[in-house]
């Protein structure tokens, strides 16, 4: 199981880093990612990295925002966010997918974490 955290309530324009490692035992998957999930929407996709060669993807309202980032010696991946805004605020989710090309859609990830809460005050 993937474990989440790092997530809390900070103010509009803070920074969190959230983290994501794998709970017990040996994990490996091509790529690691992020969803999120606000109160009455669809979990939507975040990030993802390419946990061989780093190459990393972001959804279009993230880019510049958000970095994704992975320890392979810690098999953890990591989400720097930064200049967090009201509409950030969802749960996030850790996944990983075996699919050898960009995953970006939920059916694509087959291992998921928990979930952490984010919460963005204005």
């Amino acid at each position: 199981q993937l474990q989440a955290s790092g997530g809390g309530l900070v103010q509009a324009g803070g920074s969190l880093r959230l983290s994501c490692a794998p709970s017990g035992g040996f994990f490996s998957r091509n790529y690691m990612g992020w969803f999120r999930q606000a109160p009455g929407k669809e979990r939507e996709f975040v990030t993802t990295i390419s946990m061989s060669g780093g190459g990393t993807y972001y959804t279009d309202s993230v880019k510049g925002q958000f970095t994704i980032s992975r320890d392979n010696a810690k098999n953890t991946v990591y989400l720097q966010m930064n200049s967090l805004k009201p509409e950030d605020s969802a749960v996030y989710y850790c996944a990983a997918s075996r699919y050898t090309t960009i995953p970006r859609q939920r059916r694509e990830y087959d291992y998921w974490g928990q979930g952490t809460q984010v919460t963005v005050s204005s």
